[in-house]
């Protein structure tokens, strides 16, 4: 069965950075499109930054320029890299594979999860 372990989260200032990983088990990363989504407190899941097999991104406004998604087909590792942190970027972030075409960016799309990270940014 496949099997996605996001790692890397944690609690970090305003204007810091972090490095999400999402390791995969039984899932070969270099065919398809993989994505990084977050859910904040209380809130809708939502789509953070989705690569497709080609490494082409699609980001959400809301991060462009500031988060980059990338992959190591080798190890079948997708990395989130978060940048100029902000309050409003706490969430739980996940990791989401088997696309299923359409929006990118949607979470019905994608039928695999990640058990998710937790990334608390504070002003």
């Amino acid at each position: 069965q496949d099997q996605l372990v996001e790692s890397g989260g944690g609690s970090v200032q305003a204007g810091g950075s972090l490095r999400l990983s999402c390791a995969a088990s039984g899932y070969t990363y270099s065919s398809y499109c993989l994505a990084w989504f977050r859910q904040p407190p209380g809130k809708e899941r939502e789509g953070v930054s989705a690569i497709s097999s080609g490494g082409q991104t699609t980001d959400a406004d809301s991060v462009k320029g500031r988060f980059v998604a990338s992959k190591d087909n080798a190890k079948n590792i997708l990395y989130l890299q978060m940048n100029r942190l902000k309050p409003e970027d706490t969430a739980m972030y996940y990791c989401a594979a088997h696309y299923r075409g359409g929006d990118r960016l949607r979470f019905s799309q994608y039928t695999y999860w990640g058990q998710g990270t937790q990334v608390t940014v504070s002003s």
